[in-house]
């Protein structure tokens, strides 16, 4: 099953010339100049930062769930768009989901880019966020539902069409909601990336995939502190360590079914050598033989190649300097030959599963539309 950012079959690939370098850190770990030409410091490297300098990222201010309980947005085809930048991980893992399930005239994805002082920058689609409601920034929308917000606008963010406010950024359960709420409306055929026999189990798999991997390259390449990126790469490297060997006997995360974590873990993987890696190097002071390659880890480099690798794929859309790294992406994976146990050594191990309580049922806010 190939992983897809846009709508349709043609677009299975790595996207390692356009979008890998798009949210990430060289844009915003820096100096930015403000419009008096003064530079100030990004959010990441000031406000979101622990007294001995370690990364603390923002927490949603948005999060609405979507379903039919009471204070949940209704899940009706067509309302919504969720507009992200197609560089940043935490949306092009919706993306992928919304490709999967067949949902993209349900759920509709916009693109946004070019962060800057004032935030994200809005494309202008015929009948999209900005034609509708007049905004020009992300932050249009968060002020116009919330006038004294002062946090940034992030990527993704789900706008109702109805009334150009914002239902949800919370992106750690938007993939959950796509999963569960949206089910009548997917493709015939589409997967069950969310099966109940283990959706607590895949919980706390996405929690551990979150702090270790996916917030584990911020967390390196944030840090004000060398001992707080330290830290934090030394944990990123143990837990690649560790789900190398849980995809020495296993096709995907839970066995023989692709799941929500395995779209989580390969947004993080698909990116890491062009969008994290090279920005290790400056953030530990370690030369490149030092840092990590995910195919140091066969294993989950395999695993990683395995979902987007088309047969009939070709090199011309790919720069030449990084057509050597393309064509190592696209080596056959041969994990089709596995199946393997969807149990594991952890996390939930113990009956620990049985406290975790993170999908449809799980707390939010009361939905205002």
């Amino acid at each position: 099953m190939a992983f897809g950012l846009n709508n349709g079959s043609a677009s299975t690939t790595l996207h390692l010339d356009r979008t890998a370098n798009a949210c990430g850190v060289r844009a915003h770990r820096k100096q930015t100049e403000d419009p008096q030409g003064r530079n100030r410091p990004v959010e990441e490297t000031t406000v979101e930062q622990t007294p001995d300098g370690a990364f603390r990222r923002q927490r949603n201010e948005f999060t609405v769930r979507f379903g039919s309980q009471p204070g949940q947005a209704p899940a009706e085809p067509g309302r919504y768009h969720v507009l992200g930048a197609t560089g940043c991980g935490w949306n092009r893992r919706q993306r992928i989901v919304i490709r999967l399930l067949g949902l993209w005239d349900v759920f509709t994805p916009e693109i946004i880019y070019g962060r800057d002082e004032h935030g994200w920058k809005l494309t202008q689609p015929e009948g999209g966020v900005a034609e509708k409601f007049g905004y020009e920034r992300l932050n249009d929308a968060y002020k116009a539902t919330e006038p004294n917000y002062r946090g940034r606008a992030t990527s993704p963010t789900v706008i109702d069409m109805t009334n150009g406010k914002v239902v949800t950024n919370n992106y750690h359960i938007l993939s959950i909601d796509l999963e569960t709420a949206f089910k009548p409306f997917r493709k015939p055929g589409a997967p069950d990336l969310y099966p109940e026999d283990l959706r607590q189990k895949i919980d706390l798999l996405n929690q551990q995939i979150f702090d270790d991997v996916h917030n584990g390259t911020y967390k390196v390449n944030f840090a004000t502190s060398k001992g707080a990126a330290k830290a934090a790469y030394e944990v990123f490297k143990a837990r690649l360590a560790d789900y190398d060997f849980r995809l020495a006997s296993r096709r995907y995360l839970f066995g023989p079914n692709l799941t929500d974590s395995d779209v989580r873990l390969f947004q993080t993987l698909e990116s890491y050598e062009i969008g994290y890696r090279p920005e290790f190097l400056e953030s530990l002071g370690l030369s490149d033989d030092e840092v990590v390659h995910v195919w140091d880890y066969p294993n989950l480099f395999a695993y990683a190649r395995d979902p987007f690798s088309p047969a009939d794929h070709t090199l011309q859309s790919v720069k030449d300097e990084r057509k050597a790294l393309y064509e190592r992406w696209l080596e056959p994976a041969g994990c089709e030959v596995l199946s393997g146990s969807p149990y594991y050594s952890g996390p939930g191990v113990g009956g620990s599963f049985e406290l975790w309580q993170f999908g449809p049922e799980s707390a939010s806010q009361p939905f205002r539309g």
